[in-house]
Protein backbone atom coordinates (compact mmCIF):
# COMPACT_ATOMS: atom_id res chain seq x y z
CA UNK A 1 0.00 0.00 0.00
CA UNK A 2 1.33 3.42 -0.95
CA UNK A 3 -0.07 6.70 0.36
CA UNK A 4 0.21 10.19 -1.16
CA UNK A 5 -0.79 13.32 0.71
CA UNK A 6 -1.38 16.72 -0.94
CA UNK A 7 -2.45 19.80 1.03
CA UNK A 8 -3.86 22.70 -0.99
CA UNK A 9 -1.71 25.46 0.46
CA UNK A 10 0.92 27.71 -1.05
CA UNK A 11 3.18 24.69 -1.09
CA UNK A 12 2.54 21.01 -1.23
CA UNK A 13 4.37 18.00 0.11
CA UNK A 14 4.19 14.43 -1.14
CA UNK A 15 4.93 11.47 1.11
CA UNK A 16 5.51 8.20 -0.61
CA UNK A 17 6.01 4.91 1.17
CA UNK A 18 6.22 1.68 -0.73
CA UNK A 19 6.95 -1.87 0.09
CA UNK A 20 9.86 -3.62 -1.48
CA UNK A 21 9.12 -5.08 -4.86
CA UNK A 22 9.93 -8.63 -5.65
CA UNK A 23 9.09 -9.95 -9.10
CA UNK A 24 6.81 -12.95 -9.02
CA UNK A 25 5.56 -15.21 -11.75
CA UNK A 26 1.89 -14.88 -10.90
CA UNK A 27 -0.30 -11.82 -11.41
CA UNK A 28 0.30 -9.17 -8.78
CA UNK A 29 -2.27 -6.58 -7.76
CA UNK A 30 -1.33 -3.46 -5.87
CA UNK A 31 -3.42 -0.57 -4.62
CA UNK A 32 -2.31 2.96 -4.10
CA UNK A 33 -4.24 5.86 -2.62
CA UNK A 34 -3.75 9.58 -3.19
CA UNK A 35 -5.39 11.80 -0.56
CA UNK A 36 -5.90 15.50 -1.25
CA UNK A 37 -6.90 17.64 1.71
CA UNK A 38 -8.22 21.21 1.84
CA UNK A 39 -9.93 23.19 4.51
CA UNK A 40 -13.46 22.62 3.19
CA UNK A 41 -13.13 19.84 0.71
CA UNK A 42 -11.73 16.32 0.77
CA UNK A 43 -10.84 14.35 -2.32
CA UNK A 44 -9.60 10.77 -2.43
CA UNK A 45 -8.04 9.23 -5.51
CA UNK A 46 -7.71 5.48 -5.56
CA UNK A 47 -5.41 4.14 -8.22
CA UNK A 48 -5.34 0.43 -8.83
CA UNK A 49 -2.94 -1.17 -11.23
CA UNK A 50 -2.68 -4.68 -12.48
CA UNK A 51 0.70 -5.91 -13.64
CA UNK A 52 1.33 -9.31 -15.16
CA UNK A 53 4.84 -10.68 -15.49
CA UNK A 54 6.32 -13.87 -16.86
CA UNK A 55 9.49 -15.45 -15.55
CA UNK A 56 12.01 -13.44 -13.67
CA UNK A 57 12.18 -10.57 -16.12
CA UNK A 58 12.85 -7.37 -14.20
CA UNK A 59 10.32 -4.59 -14.53
CA UNK A 60 11.40 -1.09 -15.48
CA UNK A 61 9.77 2.07 -14.24
CA UNK A 62 8.98 5.23 -16.15
CA UNK A 63 8.32 8.57 -14.60
CA UNK A 64 6.22 10.96 -16.62
CA UNK A 65 5.08 14.50 -15.87
CA UNK A 66 1.44 15.30 -16.54
CA UNK A 67 0.38 18.91 -16.04
CA UNK A 68 2.94 19.39 -13.31
CA UNK A 69 2.18 16.10 -11.46
CA UNK A 70 4.47 13.12 -11.75
CA UNK A 71 3.18 9.59 -11.80
CA UNK A 72 4.90 6.24 -11.99
CA UNK A 73 3.85 3.79 -14.67
CA UNK A 74 4.88 0.18 -14.86
CA UNK A 75 5.52 -1.66 -18.06
CA UNK A 76 5.33 -3.71 -20.14
CA UNK A 77 1.67 -4.53 -19.49
CA UNK A 78 -0.07 -2.03 -17.24
CA UNK A 79 -3.65 -0.89 -16.99
CA UNK A 80 -4.32 2.02 -14.67
CA UNK A 81 -7.98 2.62 -13.94
CA UNK A 82 -8.46 5.60 -11.69
CA UNK A 83 -11.39 5.95 -9.33
CA UNK A 84 -12.17 9.29 -7.78
CA UNK A 85 -14.26 9.73 -4.67
CA UNK A 86 -15.23 13.14 -3.41
CA UNK A 87 -16.35 14.15 0.07
CA UNK A 88 -18.27 17.30 0.94
CA UNK A 89 -18.45 17.99 4.68
CA UNK A 90 -18.14 14.37 5.58
CA UNK A 91 -20.55 12.95 2.99
CA UNK A 92 -18.89 10.89 0.31
CA UNK A 93 -19.96 10.42 -3.30
CA UNK A 94 -18.00 8.77 -6.02
CA UNK A 95 -17.39 9.14 -9.73
CA UNK A 96 -15.08 7.23 -12.04
CA UNK A 97 -12.42 8.59 -14.33
CA UNK A 98 -10.43 6.26 -16.57
CA UNK A 99 -6.79 7.18 -16.86
CA UNK A 100 -5.16 10.58 -17.14
CA UNK A 101 -6.11 11.47 -20.73
CA UNK A 102 -6.25 15.27 -20.94
CA UNK A 103 -8.32 16.12 -24.02
CA UNK A 104 -8.05 19.90 -24.04
CA UNK A 105 -8.39 21.83 -26.25
CA UNK A 106 -11.24 19.90 -27.96
CA UNK A 107 -9.50 20.06 -31.35
CA UNK A 108 -6.31 18.55 -29.92
CA UNK A 109 -6.68 15.22 -31.73
CA UNK A 110 -8.03 16.57 -35.02
CA UNK A 111 -5.91 15.77 -38.09
CA UNK A 112 -3.42 18.53 -38.72
CA UNK A 113 -4.83 19.42 -42.12
CA UNK A 114 -8.23 20.12 -40.53
CA UNK A 115 -6.69 22.51 -38.03
CA UNK A 116 -4.91 24.38 -40.78
CA UNK A 117 -8.00 24.58 -42.97
CA UNK A 118 -10.05 25.79 -39.98
CA UNK A 119 -7.67 28.63 -39.15
CA UNK A 120 -7.45 29.58 -42.81
CA UNK A 121 -11.23 29.85 -42.97
CA UNK A 122 -11.13 32.04 -39.85
CA UNK A 123 -8.64 34.32 -41.60
CA UNK A 124 -11.13 34.68 -44.45
CA UNK A 125 -13.82 35.65 -41.94
CA UNK A 126 -11.64 38.55 -40.80
CA UNK A 127 -10.79 39.26 -44.44
CA UNK A 128 -14.33 40.05 -45.47
CA UNK A 129 -15.09 41.88 -42.25
CA UNK A 130 -12.34 44.32 -43.22
CA UNK A 131 -13.67 44.43 -46.77
CA UNK A 132 -17.34 45.15 -46.08
CA UNK A 133 -16.79 47.62 -43.23
CA UNK A 134 -16.26 50.41 -45.76
CA UNK A 135 -19.46 49.54 -47.68
CA UNK A 136 -21.40 50.43 -44.51
CA UNK A 137 -19.14 53.21 -43.23
CA UNK A 138 -19.14 54.89 -46.64
CA UNK A 139 -22.66 56.23 -45.96
CA UNK A 140 -21.78 58.35 -42.87
CA UNK A 141 -18.35 59.11 -44.34
CA UNK A 142 -19.96 60.51 -47.49
CA UNK A 143 -22.22 62.72 -45.39
CA UNK A 144 -19.31 63.94 -43.27
CA UNK A 145 -16.92 64.68 -46.13
CA UNK A 146 -19.52 65.68 -48.73
CA UNK A 147 -18.68 62.94 -51.25
CA UNK A 148 -20.77 62.31 -54.36
CA UNK A 149 -21.61 58.78 -55.53
CA UNK A 150 -18.72 58.96 -57.99
CA UNK A 151 -16.29 59.92 -55.24
CA UNK A 152 -17.65 57.20 -52.94
CA UNK A 153 -17.23 54.69 -55.75
CA UNK A 154 -13.63 55.83 -56.25
CA UNK A 155 -12.85 55.34 -52.55
CA UNK A 156 -14.43 51.87 -52.50
CA UNK A 157 -12.74 50.79 -55.71
CA UNK A 158 -9.27 51.71 -54.42
CA UNK A 159 -9.28 48.49 -52.40
CA UNK A 160 -9.35 46.52 -55.64
CA UNK A 161 -6.35 48.34 -57.07
CA UNK A 162 -4.15 46.71 -54.46
CA UNK A 163 -6.16 43.51 -54.68
CA UNK A 164 -5.44 43.19 -58.40
CA UNK A 165 -1.75 44.09 -58.07
CA UNK A 166 -1.06 41.41 -55.47
CA UNK A 167 -2.70 38.41 -57.15
CA UNK A 168 0.15 37.17 -59.33
CA UNK A 169 2.90 37.99 -56.81
CA UNK A 170 0.81 36.29 -54.13
CA UNK A 171 0.41 33.12 -56.18
CA UNK A 172 4.08 33.03 -57.05
CA UNK A 173 5.23 33.65 -53.48
CA UNK A 174 2.80 31.04 -52.14
CA UNK A 175 4.34 28.46 -54.45
CA UNK A 176 7.86 29.38 -53.31
CA UNK A 177 7.45 29.98 -49.58
CA UNK A 178 4.26 28.05 -48.90
CA UNK A 179 0.72 29.27 -48.32
CA UNK A 180 0.99 29.44 -44.52
CA UNK A 181 3.75 32.03 -44.50
CA UNK A 182 2.13 34.20 -47.16
CA UNK A 183 -1.28 34.04 -45.47
CA UNK A 184 0.18 35.21 -42.17
CA UNK A 185 1.96 38.14 -43.80
CA UNK A 186 -1.21 39.08 -45.69
CA UNK A 187 -3.43 39.08 -42.60
CA UNK A 188 -0.99 41.21 -40.63
CA UNK A 189 -0.58 43.70 -43.51
CA UNK A 190 -4.27 44.29 -44.17
CA UNK A 191 -5.05 44.51 -40.44
CA UNK A 192 -2.51 47.27 -39.87
CA UNK A 193 -3.73 49.11 -42.97
CA UNK A 194 -7.34 48.85 -41.75
CA UNK A 195 -6.40 50.46 -38.44
CA UNK A 196 -4.81 53.35 -40.37
CA UNK A 197 -8.00 54.24 -42.30
CA UNK A 198 -9.53 56.59 -39.67
CA UNK A 199 -6.18 58.29 -39.14
CA UNK A 200 -5.88 59.33 -42.80
CA UNK A 201 -9.56 59.68 -43.75
CA UNK A 202 -9.38 63.49 -43.90
CA UNK A 203 -6.66 63.31 -46.54
CA UNK A 204 -8.14 61.62 -49.63
CA UNK A 205 -4.84 60.38 -51.17
CA UNK A 206 -3.91 58.88 -47.80
CA UNK A 207 -7.30 57.19 -47.51
CA UNK A 208 -7.00 55.74 -51.00
CA UNK A 209 -3.47 54.53 -50.29
CA UNK A 210 -4.53 52.83 -47.04
CA UNK A 211 -7.30 50.97 -48.85
CA UNK A 212 -4.82 49.93 -51.53
CA UNK A 213 -2.67 48.41 -48.77
CA UNK A 214 -5.71 46.56 -47.43
CA UNK A 215 -6.29 45.21 -50.93
CA UNK A 216 -2.68 44.09 -51.28
CA UNK A 217 -2.83 42.18 -47.99
CA UNK A 218 -6.12 40.52 -48.82
CA UNK A 219 -5.07 39.89 -52.42
CA UNK A 220 -2.43 37.32 -51.51
CA UNK A 221 -4.84 35.34 -49.32
CA UNK A 222 -6.83 33.43 -51.99
CA UNK A 223 -3.64 32.16 -53.61
CA UNK A 224 -2.18 31.25 -50.22
CA UNK A 225 -5.33 29.30 -49.34
CA UNK A 226 -5.37 27.61 -52.74
CA UNK A 227 -1.77 26.55 -52.21
CA UNK A 228 -2.67 25.05 -48.82
CA UNK A 229 -5.58 23.11 -50.28
CA UNK A 230 -3.57 21.87 -53.25
CA UNK A 231 -0.74 20.71 -50.99
CA UNK A 232 -2.64 18.99 -48.22
CA UNK A 233 -6.19 18.13 -49.28
CA UNK A 234 -7.02 15.06 -51.41
CA UNK A 235 -9.28 15.52 -54.43
CA UNK A 236 -12.09 13.57 -52.74
CA UNK A 237 -12.25 16.26 -50.01
CA UNK A 238 -11.37 19.26 -52.13
CA UNK A 239 -14.84 20.67 -52.79
CA UNK A 240 -15.61 20.69 -49.07
CA UNK A 241 -12.23 22.18 -48.19
CA UNK A 242 -12.59 24.98 -50.75
CA UNK A 243 -16.16 25.64 -49.65
CA UNK A 244 -15.20 25.69 -45.98
CA UNK A 245 -12.25 28.04 -46.47
CA UNK A 246 -13.83 30.46 -48.93
CA UNK A 247 -17.14 30.14 -47.11
CA UNK A 248 -15.42 32.13 -44.39
CA UNK A 249 -15.88 35.13 -46.69
CA UNK A 250 -19.66 34.83 -46.37
CA UNK A 251 -19.40 34.51 -42.60
CA UNK A 252 -17.16 37.58 -42.54
CA UNK A 253 -19.69 39.52 -44.59
CA UNK A 254 -22.47 38.55 -42.20
CA UNK A 255 -20.50 39.49 -39.09
CA UNK A 256 -19.20 42.71 -40.64
CA UNK A 257 -22.62 43.88 -41.76
CA UNK A 258 -24.19 42.95 -38.42
CA UNK A 259 -21.54 44.56 -36.22
CA UNK A 260 -20.81 47.69 -38.26
CA UNK A 261 -24.13 49.58 -37.80
CA UNK A 262 -24.31 49.39 -33.97
CA UNK A 263 -20.62 50.22 -33.71
CA UNK A 264 -21.04 53.23 -36.00
CA UNK A 265 -24.14 54.48 -34.20
CA UNK A 266 -22.63 54.11 -30.73
CA UNK A 267 -18.94 54.85 -31.25
CA UNK A 268 -18.66 56.51 -34.68
CA UNK A 269 -17.69 55.09 -38.03
CA UNK A 270 -14.00 55.03 -37.03
CA UNK A 271 -14.66 52.24 -34.52
CA UNK A 272 -15.31 49.56 -37.15
CA UNK A 273 -11.84 50.01 -38.63
CA UNK A 274 -10.13 49.89 -35.24
CA UNK A 275 -12.01 46.86 -33.96
CA UNK A 276 -11.89 44.80 -37.14
CA UNK A 277 -8.22 45.62 -37.63
CA UNK A 278 -7.31 44.43 -34.14
CA UNK A 279 -9.16 41.17 -34.79
CA UNK A 280 -6.66 40.46 -37.56
CA UNK A 281 -3.75 41.17 -35.24
CA UNK A 282 -5.27 38.74 -32.71
CA UNK A 283 -5.57 36.09 -35.43
CA UNK A 284 -1.87 36.44 -36.25
CA UNK A 285 -1.00 35.93 -32.59
CA UNK A 286 -3.15 32.82 -32.32
CA UNK A 287 -1.86 31.41 -35.60
CA UNK A 288 1.62 31.15 -34.08
CA UNK A 289 0.41 28.35 -31.79
CA UNK A 290 -1.25 26.53 -34.68
CA UNK A 291 1.94 26.74 -36.69
CA UNK A 292 3.91 25.16 -33.87
CA UNK A 293 1.63 22.15 -34.01
CA UNK A 294 2.16 21.84 -37.74
CA UNK A 295 5.82 20.86 -37.50
CA UNK A 296 5.13 17.28 -38.57
CA UNK A 297 2.33 18.25 -40.90
CA UNK A 298 4.32 19.41 -43.90
CA UNK A 299 5.70 15.99 -44.59
CA UNK A 300 2.72 13.96 -43.49
CA UNK A 301 1.03 13.77 -46.86
CA UNK A 302 3.39 14.05 -49.79
CA UNK A 303 3.46 12.90 -53.36
CA UNK A 304 6.29 13.53 -55.76
CA UNK A 305 4.88 12.02 -58.93
CA UNK A 306 2.00 14.16 -60.11
CA UNK A 307 1.50 12.54 -63.48
CA UNK A 308 1.17 9.02 -62.17
CA UNK A 309 -1.09 9.93 -59.28
CA UNK A 310 -3.02 12.91 -60.60
CA UNK A 311 -6.28 10.98 -60.86
CA UNK A 312 -6.01 9.35 -57.45
CA UNK A 313 -8.38 10.70 -54.80
CA UNK A 314 -5.56 10.48 -52.27
CA UNK A 315 -3.05 12.59 -54.16
CA UNK A 316 -1.31 15.27 -52.10
CA UNK A 317 1.07 17.94 -53.23
CA UNK A 318 4.57 17.97 -51.81
CA UNK A 319 5.09 19.73 -48.49
CA UNK A 320 6.50 23.20 -47.98
CA UNK A 321 10.17 23.81 -48.49
CA UNK A 322 12.65 25.14 -46.00
CA UNK A 323 13.37 28.85 -46.03
CA UNK A 324 16.85 28.38 -47.52
CA UNK A 325 15.48 26.19 -50.31
CA UNK A 326 12.70 28.70 -50.94
CA UNK A 327 15.15 31.59 -51.23
CA UNK A 328 17.32 29.58 -53.61
CA UNK A 329 14.35 28.77 -55.79
CA UNK A 330 13.12 32.36 -55.69
CA UNK A 331 15.83 33.56 -58.06
CA UNK A 332 15.03 31.15 -60.88
CA UNK A 333 11.38 30.28 -60.34
CA UNK A 334 9.84 33.02 -62.49
CA UNK A 335 11.59 31.71 -65.59
CA UNK A 336 10.51 28.16 -64.78
CA UNK A 337 6.80 28.99 -64.59
CA UNK A 338 5.23 27.89 -67.90
CA UNK A 339 3.47 31.18 -68.61
CA UNK A 340 3.16 30.49 -72.34
CA UNK A 341 1.59 27.09 -71.76
CA UNK A 342 -0.94 28.60 -69.39
CA UNK A 343 -2.27 31.01 -71.98
CA UNK A 344 -2.34 28.34 -74.70
CA UNK A 345 -4.90 26.36 -72.71
CA UNK A 346 -8.61 27.01 -73.50
CA UNK A 347 -9.48 25.79 -69.99
CA UNK A 348 -7.34 28.54 -68.45
CA UNK A 349 -9.01 31.19 -70.60
CA UNK A 350 -12.41 29.84 -69.55
CA UNK A 351 -11.39 30.21 -65.90
CA UNK A 352 -10.11 33.74 -66.52
CA UNK A 353 -13.31 34.96 -68.14
CA UNK A 354 -15.56 33.14 -65.68
CA UNK A 355 -13.67 34.71 -62.80
CA UNK A 356 -14.12 38.16 -64.34
CA UNK A 357 -17.85 37.65 -64.87
CA UNK A 358 -18.51 36.27 -61.40
CA UNK A 359 -16.48 39.00 -59.75
CA UNK A 360 -18.39 41.76 -61.54
CA UNK A 361 -21.67 40.76 -59.98
CA UNK A 362 -20.15 39.90 -56.61
CA UNK A 363 -18.04 43.03 -56.07
CA UNK A 364 -20.56 45.54 -57.35
CA UNK A 365 -23.30 44.07 -55.15
CA UNK A 366 -20.98 43.79 -52.16
CA UNK A 367 -20.08 47.48 -52.43
CA UNK A 368 -23.41 48.98 -53.45
CA UNK A 369 -26.22 46.84 -52.01
CA UNK A 370 -26.27 48.66 -48.62
CA UNK A 371 -26.63 51.97 -50.49
CA UNK A 372 -29.24 50.44 -52.82
CA UNK A 373 -31.33 49.22 -49.90
CA UNK A 374 -30.95 52.57 -48.15
CA UNK A 375 -31.76 54.87 -51.07
CA UNK A 376 -33.95 52.77 -53.36
CA UNK A 377 -35.91 50.85 -50.72
CA UNK A 378 -35.91 53.71 -48.14
CA UNK A 379 -34.31 51.69 -45.34
CA UNK A 380 -32.26 53.33 -42.60
CA UNK A 381 -28.61 52.45 -42.00
CA UNK A 382 -29.31 49.61 -39.56
CA UNK A 383 -32.14 48.14 -41.67
CA UNK A 384 -30.04 48.36 -44.84
CA UNK A 385 -27.15 46.59 -43.16
CA UNK A 386 -29.41 43.89 -41.75
CA UNK A 387 -30.98 43.26 -45.14
CA UNK A 388 -27.52 43.19 -46.74
CA UNK A 389 -26.65 40.35 -44.36
CA UNK A 390 -29.22 38.03 -45.92
CA UNK A 391 -27.36 37.13 -49.16
CA UNK A 392 -24.07 36.11 -47.48
CA UNK A 393 -26.01 34.40 -44.67
CA UNK A 394 -27.93 32.32 -47.18
CA UNK A 395 -24.66 31.68 -49.02
CA UNK A 396 -23.31 29.84 -45.97
CA UNK A 397 -26.13 27.31 -46.26
CA UNK A 398 -25.86 27.04 -50.03
CA UNK A 399 -22.09 26.54 -49.83
CA UNK A 400 -22.39 23.50 -47.58
CA UNK A 401 -25.08 21.98 -49.81
CA UNK A 402 -23.12 22.66 -52.99
CA UNK A 403 -19.89 21.14 -51.67
CA UNK A 404 -21.62 17.93 -50.55
CA UNK A 405 -23.47 17.80 -53.86
CA UNK A 406 -20.26 18.14 -55.88
CA UNK A 407 -18.17 15.71 -53.84
CA UNK A 408 -20.93 13.10 -53.84
CA UNK A 409 -21.25 13.32 -57.62
CA UNK A 410 -17.50 12.89 -58.05
CA UNK A 411 -17.43 9.98 -55.59
CA UNK A 412 -20.26 8.29 -57.48
CA UNK A 413 -18.23 8.34 -60.70
CA UNK A 414 -19.46 11.48 -62.47
CA UNK A 415 -16.67 13.15 -64.43
CA UNK A 416 -15.11 16.03 -62.52
CA UNK A 417 -15.41 18.41 -65.48
CA UNK A 418 -19.14 17.74 -65.69
CA UNK A 419 -19.58 18.46 -61.99
CA UNK A 420 -17.67 21.74 -62.20
CA UNK A 421 -19.73 22.85 -65.22
CA UNK A 422 -23.01 22.08 -63.46
CA UNK A 423 -22.03 23.99 -60.33
CA UNK A 424 -20.74 27.04 -62.18
CA UNK A 425 -23.79 27.19 -64.42
CA UNK A 426 -26.02 27.32 -61.35
CA UNK A 427 -23.74 30.01 -59.90
CA UNK A 428 -24.17 32.21 -63.00
CA UNK A 429 -27.75 31.71 -64.15
CA UNK A 430 -29.38 31.99 -60.70
CA UNK A 431 -28.29 35.60 -59.94
CA UNK A 432 -28.86 36.58 -63.58
CA UNK A 433 -32.50 35.53 -63.41
CA UNK A 434 -33.03 37.12 -59.97
CA UNK A 435 -31.40 40.41 -60.97
CA UNK A 436 -33.59 40.52 -64.08
CA UNK A 437 -36.72 40.18 -61.94
CA UNK A 438 -35.46 42.84 -59.51
CA UNK A 439 -34.60 45.34 -62.24
CA UNK A 440 -37.97 45.14 -63.98
CA UNK A 441 -40.66 47.54 -62.82
CA UNK A 442 -43.05 44.89 -61.56
CA UNK A 443 -44.31 46.89 -58.59
CA UNK A 444 -42.88 44.42 -56.10
CA UNK A 445 -42.76 45.43 -52.43
CA UNK A 446 -39.29 45.86 -50.90
CA UNK A 447 -39.31 42.56 -49.00
CA UNK A 448 -39.97 40.61 -52.20
CA UNK A 449 -37.10 42.35 -53.97
CA UNK A 450 -34.84 41.52 -51.02
CA UNK A 451 -35.94 37.88 -51.09
CA UNK A 452 -35.31 37.55 -54.83
CA UNK A 453 -31.86 39.12 -54.64
CA UNK A 454 -30.96 37.06 -51.59
CA UNK A 455 -31.84 33.83 -53.37
CA UNK A 456 -29.91 34.67 -56.52
CA UNK A 457 -26.76 35.89 -54.79
CA UNK A 458 -26.81 32.92 -52.40
CA UNK A 459 -26.93 30.43 -55.27
CA UNK A 460 -23.92 32.12 -56.82
CA UNK A 461 -21.92 30.37 -54.06
CA UNK A 462 -22.06 27.22 -56.20
CA UNK A 463 -18.98 28.77 -57.81
CA UNK A 464 -16.92 27.52 -54.85
CA UNK A 465 -17.59 23.98 -56.07
CA UNK A 466 -17.16 25.02 -59.69
CA UNK A 467 -14.61 27.60 -60.75
CA UNK A 468 -12.68 27.76 -57.48
CA UNK A 469 -11.95 24.02 -57.48
CA UNK A 470 -10.78 23.93 -61.08
CA UNK A 471 -7.36 25.47 -60.38
CA UNK A 472 -6.44 22.54 -58.12
CA UNK A 473 -8.06 20.03 -60.46
CA UNK A 474 -6.01 20.83 -63.53
CA UNK A 475 -2.65 21.46 -61.81
CA UNK A 476 -1.99 21.02 -58.07
CA UNK A 477 1.57 22.26 -58.58
CA UNK A 478 0.60 25.56 -60.21
CA UNK A 479 -2.79 26.00 -58.52
CA UNK A 480 -1.77 29.10 -56.58
CA UNK A 481 -0.28 30.77 -59.66
CA UNK A 482 -3.32 29.92 -61.78
CA UNK A 483 -5.60 31.44 -59.17
CA UNK A 484 -3.29 34.46 -59.10
CA UNK A 485 -3.80 34.87 -62.85
CA UNK A 486 -7.58 34.47 -62.81
CA UNK A 487 -8.00 36.52 -59.66
CA UNK A 488 -5.95 39.36 -61.13
CA UNK A 489 -8.44 39.61 -63.98
CA UNK A 490 -11.24 38.96 -61.49
CA UNK A 491 -10.17 42.00 -59.48
CA UNK A 492 -10.67 44.32 -62.47
CA UNK A 493 -14.47 44.51 -61.89
CA UNK A 494 -13.69 45.71 -58.41
CA UNK A 495 -11.71 48.59 -59.89
CA UNK A 496 -13.80 49.34 -62.95
CA UNK A 497 -17.21 47.96 -62.01
CA UNK A 498 -17.53 49.54 -58.56
CA UNK A 499 -16.44 52.97 -59.81
CA UNK A 500 -18.50 52.66 -63.02
CA UNK A 501 -21.60 51.83 -60.99
CA UNK A 502 -21.24 55.09 -59.06
CA UNK A 503 -20.67 57.06 -62.28
CA UNK A 504 -23.70 55.51 -64.01
CA UNK A 505 -25.79 56.13 -60.92
CA UNK A 506 -24.94 59.83 -60.97
CA UNK A 507 -25.64 59.97 -64.72
CA UNK A 508 -28.80 57.88 -65.03
CA UNK A 509 -30.19 57.72 -61.47
CA UNK A 510 -31.23 54.17 -62.36
CA UNK A 511 -30.16 51.20 -60.28
CA UNK A 512 -31.32 48.82 -63.02
CA UNK A 513 -28.91 50.33 -65.54
CA UNK A 514 -26.00 51.05 -63.22
CA UNK A 515 -25.99 47.94 -60.98
CA UNK A 516 -28.02 45.10 -62.47
CA UNK A 517 -27.73 45.30 -66.28
CA UNK A 518 -23.92 44.91 -66.53
CA UNK A 519 -23.96 42.00 -64.06
CA UNK A 520 -26.67 40.18 -66.01
CA UNK A 521 -24.69 40.54 -69.23
CA UNK A 522 -21.53 39.05 -67.75
CA UNK A 523 -23.37 36.22 -65.99
CA UNK A 524 -24.94 35.10 -69.27
CA UNK A 525 -21.81 35.35 -71.41
CA UNK A 526 -19.75 33.70 -68.67
CA UNK A 527 -22.09 30.72 -68.70
CA UNK A 528 -21.65 30.27 -72.45
CA UNK A 529 -17.84 30.41 -72.29
CA UNK A 530 -17.68 28.09 -69.27
CA UNK A 531 -19.84 25.40 -70.83
CA UNK A 532 -17.88 25.56 -74.05
CA UNK A 533 -14.28 25.53 -72.84
CA UNK A 534 -13.99 24.66 -69.13
CA UNK A 535 -12.15 21.48 -68.16
CA UNK A 536 -10.95 19.87 -64.94
CA UNK A 537 -8.69 17.27 -66.51
CA UNK A 538 -5.12 17.37 -65.11
CA UNK A 539 -2.87 19.20 -67.55
CA UNK A 540 0.86 19.13 -68.02
CA UNK A 541 1.97 22.73 -68.51
CA UNK A 542 5.69 22.06 -68.77
CA UNK A 543 8.07 19.31 -69.80
CA UNK A 544 9.19 18.64 -66.23
CA UNK A 545 5.62 17.81 -65.27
Amino acid sequence: MANFTLRTENWCCFSHQRNSWNPISNASLRHRQLHIFSSKRFLRFRISSSIKEKGDVAETEKTRAINGLRRVAKEPETTVPVSVSEDHSGSEGSSSVEGFDWNWPPWKHLPHRYKLIGTTSLAFVVCNMDKVNLSVAIIPMSHQFGWTSSMAGLVQSSFFWGYALSQLPGGWLAKIFGGRKILEVGVFSWSVATILVPLVSGFLPGLVFSRILVGIGEGVSPSAATDLIARFIPSAERSRAVSFVFGGLSVGSVLGLLLAPPLIQNFGWESVFYMFGFLGIAWCSGFQFVKEEQSSFTGEYTSRNFQSTANSPLTYFSGEKSLSASMKELGVSVKEVPWKEFFQSPAVWAMIYAHFCGSWGHYTCLSWLPTYFSEELDLNLTEAAWVSVLPPLASIIVTSVASQFADNLIASGVETTTVRKICQTVAFLSPAVCMTLSSLNLGLPPWEVVTILTGGLALSSFALSGLYCTHQDISPEYASILLGITNTVGAVPGIVGVALTGYLLDSTHSWSISLFAPSIFFYLTGTIVWLAFASSKPQSFSKRD
